[in-house]
């Protein structure tokens, strides 16, 4: 009985079930009533543990490799080492160490391959392909040079031991100008050195690594440092101002000076606290950057949050309707100038009429004809500040039939927008419908209208035809091709059907 076309048989005994409200369930498919038998009589033990592993999964998966470049530098100054990751979204990942003791440059070059490894290792980045524009280190590392200087074995066997954890590693020598990004940042990290005159630096988004393996005594004595590792303290902008305020200091940049005598005469400093005056005359309180982002995320993830914005919805069809003017526009066949339109809030339903002037009169025609004496009077009635809304005849007609009038903002018309946005859909579906001339759009407001209530609409997931009838409309395709309501009303058999097809 779910088919399309039934047989004249199956229809008539449809017809004649239809009173006792018998509804049909197709029978469902068994195909895994074998293994479900066999788990009714076999059941899993409650001990053992589910996984959600497939036999050769891995086999399906391809794990897309990151790059890693990598390079050391050293100087008579310091030393440093750059490492440059790339992944697979094309994403770049710099990193820069300060080596705190001095060192061969192919000492440099190793320590700069090892952090870049213990950083992938951290990251749980088994599938890694290296490059380095150290002939000697790529080479030891592939197997092409040995390793003779007792200095580099323990490098050595350390960066074998870690491409051995992380699995799959592959490593090649490119050219340096191929390696420039990891080059700048271990020629950045070796200029951080340490004064003669200082015990302590500050350091911002940079690393201070320690000897990796201790080499023994060295020849030359080395003087041994602490080396401090700070954040450099973000300067505040407002000190600027409340110095200026308070004292009248300016600070030493010409740029700076004119700025803060520019700015300074809209702020004011109370009790402790900087305000900035807003040009409707409210203090504004000015905050830091701490404090600005403590206010951003109480903003957006607090108690404040931000809700998803529903519009404000009608308890039921035709309870809360829209009016607006269209136009003026192009003079039409009839010498119609304007469009007045109305908007149901629930159902999105809408009626229309041209009209060649806009008066009270025509306005309350509208509402008491297409409105009240087909939908019923609505509990009110929502347009803008307009004289063809605001009257003596409007309010004498929400007394008459008891019902409210409310208008939008005077400083912005568009707030009623639903009204507004329905005269954007009507002027581009009349737009469609038209002829050349388009002097005939009179003419195709019911067409335009017709079209607007049988199509989907988002906001209420359906069609405002199907919200107002509970049903959707009959289109002339369904009459053109039958569909099962047709069918059945018409009481069409198949051959009726292809008979029908044909003569259409």
């Amino acid at each position: 009985m779910a088919k399309p076309v039934l047989s004249d048989r199956l229809a008539r005994w449809y017809l004649q079930f239809q009173q006792f409200e018998i509804i049909y369930v197709p029978a469902k498919a068994v195909k895994g009533q074998i293994l479900a038998d066999f788990l009714a009589d076999h059941p899993l033990p409650a001990e053992w543990e589910l996984t959600d592993e497939l036999p050769d999964e891995e086999v399906f998966m391809v794990e897309l490799p990151w790059s890693m470049y990598f390079d050391g530098a050293a100087h008579r100054d310091g030393a440093g080492a750059g490492v440059v990751f790339y992944t697979p979204e094309a994403d770049i990942l710099p990193y820069s160490f300060t080596l705190t003791r001095r060192c061969s440059n192919n000492v440099a070059e190793y320590q700069a391959l090892i952090l870049g490894l213990e950083t992938a290792v951290d990251m749980k980045q088994l599938h890694l392909r290296v490059y380095g524009d150290s002939k000697l280190v790529v080479n030891q590392l592939l197997g092409v040079y040995d390793v003779k200087k007792p200095e580099l074995i323990p490098y050595y066997k350390y960066a074998r031991q870690l491409m051995g954890y992380l699995g799959n590693v592959t490593i090649e020598h490119i050219p340096r100008n191929f390696n420039q990004q990891a080059d700048s940042l271990a020629r950045v990290a070796s200029m951080i050195t340490l004064p003669s005159h200082r015990n302590q630096i500050s350091i911002c988004q940079n690393w201070v690594i320690p000897p990796m393996f201790d080499e023994g005594n060295d020849s030359e004595e080395e003087n041994t440092y602490h080396i401090f590792v700070h954040e450099i303290e973000k300067e505040d902008w407002r000190h600027l101002i409340i110095d200026y305020l308070n004292h009248g200091k300016l600070p030493e940049d010409p740029k700076k000076r004119v700025d803060i005598r520019r700015r300074a005469p809209r702020f004011i400093y109370y009790k402790g606290t900087l305000y900035r005056r807003s040009f409707d005359g409210v203090f504004l309180r000015c905050l830091g950057e701490d404090e600005a982002m403590q206010a951003m995320e109480e903003a957006h993830s607090g108690i404040c949050a931000p809700e998803p914005l529903h519009p404000t919805v009608a308890s039921w069809p035709f309870d809360a309707w829209g009016l607006d003017i269209v136009g003026p526009l192009p003079k039409s066949s009839g010498g119609h100038v304007f469009i007045l339109a109305a908007t149901d809030y629930f159902s999105k339903w809408a009626e229309a009429i041209p009209l060649r002037e806009v008066k009270k009169e025509n306005v309350v025609d509208f509402i008491r004809l297409h409105i009240i004496y087909r939908y019923g009077v609505p509990r009110y009635i929502i347009t803008d500040n307009g004289k063809p809304f605001c009257n003596v005849a409007m309010n004498k007609l929400c007394e008459k039939f008891h019902f409210k009038q409310y208008n939008s903002s005077m400083y912005y018309a568009a707030a009623n927008g639903l009204a507004e946005a329905f005269n954007k859909t009507l002027c581009n579906l009349l737009k469609k419908v038209v002829n050349k001339s388009r002097r005939d759009w009179h003419l195709r407001i019911g067409e335009a209208l017709w079209a607007y209530r049988t199509t989907f609409r988002t906001p209420t997931q359906a069609t405002p035809y199907a919200l107002v009838y509970g049903v959707e409309a009959v289109l002339p395709l369904e009459c053109q091709i039958p569909s099962l309501r047709i069918a059945i009303q018409e009481g069409l058999s198949g051959e009726d059907n292809v008979v029908f097809a044909l003569r259409s």
